[in-house]
């Protein structure tokens, strides 16, 4: 059998006669659940590992009704279109992916496949489909792009050389499945364009209780997603794919966690009182003075019981299958927002969970229908604010 918690698995043989093979079984076990070692053989990427919904489509068709709901609320407001969701962008950096060397076999996959470094843009934001005051406590959220990746593409992204990832502070979605999805959207719909002011009172009530959770060692998507989330510092906090993806052979998870002197500000967090823009403050701040370091991490999928790739409310067992590193992200010090040019750069940049190699298909039905309305929040956003959004080849060429 082979186990382990790090980058290569280690061999363990279990010799016992047929006498002794249930003590045998139970010093393993016992090993086992107290953390000592872990199964580490991956469950194999096939495309069965999924299962469409007969409604699926349906619900899709649902879910771009309500991104274009808030779409035309949002713009016929700002008279500017944003995203319909992460519409607050809180910094934008650039900075450097570098894989790893002598990556375990498992591990090297897809982008991952080779030692090497790429160029990398990140933007950090808040989860609402509105721009509002950082008062209202949200979900922190980060996407990357990976520029000049060659690879078979996903379809939709052929003949670009980009790899989005999308990651939240969070390990676990709010709602298991698209239907859900969709109800969770109706109301982040519906409470657009609503009164600041409720918001930022349903926002501290919503936070009293999420605080009560985790003082007993727990947390709450919903309430977090509504507005009860803690309002960390974005560059301290770790950050989740949430959702499943292929990788190459394999089915993994991402995860992206702050390494250098950022990571003291992992519980710090943000006085927005009185201070619309805080979060851009704060980031300005900190990145300006140190930079940032993160470790790209993949968590594999070793049993599709208890690792679901449907139910995106689960949270992976990091006991059983941890985080590994593949890659490093390094930011140099830098401004996270300039007014005037970070706009710009906003209005440019389209991020999708879809938008990469096929090696990194996004897998379940919260992926499959983050697809088709993703697509349409970035056309809806270069036609109405009459700016392209184009796949640059090189980072050089964001914000030119």
């Amino acid at each position: 059998m082979l186990f382990g918690h790090g980058r290569r698995p280690f061999a363990v043989v279990l010799q016992c006669s047929p006498e002794r093979n249930g003590s045998c079984w139970q010093w393993f076990r016992r090993l086992h659940f107290q953390g000592k070692i872990a199964m580490s053989q991956p469950v194999r990427y096939v495309p069965s590992v999924e299962q469409i919904q007969p409604d699926e489509a349906e619900t899709i068709a649902a879910l771009e009704e309500q991104f274009e709901r808030i779409l035309d609320t949002t713009s016929k407001d700002y008279d500017h279109a944003v995203r319909s969701v992460h519409a607050k962008g809180h910094g934008i950096a650039r900075g450097r992916l570098t894989i790893a060397d002598d990556l375990s076999p498992e591990l090297a996959q897809g982008l991952f496949a080779a030692p090497g470094a790429y160029e990398a843009i990140l933007r950090f934001s808040t989860n609402a489909g509105d721009v509002l005051d950082d008062s209202v406590r949200l979900p922190r959220g980060v996407a990357i792009k990976i520029f000049g990746v060659e690879g078979e593409r996903l379809p939709g992204s052929e003949g670009d050389t980009t790899q989005d990832f999308i990651l939240v502070n969070s390990p676990a979605f709010a709602a298991p499945d698209a239907t859900k999805f969709l109800g969770n959207l109706k109301l982040l719909a519906a409470t657009t364009d609503k009164a600041e002011t409720g918001k930022k009172m349903l926002s501290a009530v919503l936070r009293t209780f999420e605080s009560a959770l985790e003082a007993v060692g727990t947390q709450s998507a919903m309430l977090s997603s509504l507005g009860g989330a803690k309002p960390v510092h974005p560059l301290g906090a770790t950050y989740f794919s949430q959702t499943p993806f292929r990788y190459g052979d394999y089915i993994a998870k991402f995860q992206l966690a702050p390494v250098s002197a950022i990571k003291d500000f992992a519980e710090e967090t943000i006085n927005a009182t009185g201070r619309p823009d805080a979060i851009r403050e704060a980031m300005n701040e900190l990145l300006a003075s140190q930079g940032g370091v993160w470790e790209l991490r993949v968590q594999l999928c070793t049993d599709l019981g208890t690792m679901p790739v449907e139910d995106s409310t689960v949270a992976w067992d990091e006991d059983v299958s941890p985080f590994r590193t593949v890659a490093t992200l390094s930011v140099e010090p830098q401004r996270a927002w300039i007014y005037g040019e970070s706009e710009k750069e906003e209005n440019e940049l389209a991020f999708a969970p879809w938008h990469g190699l096929a090696a990194h298909q996004p897998l379940g039905g919260i992926n499959r229908a983050r697809r088709g309305p993703y697509k349409f929040s970035a056309d809806y956003r270069a036609k109405f604010n009459g700016c392209p959004i184009h796949e640059s080849r090189v980072l050089a060429d964001v914000g030119v």
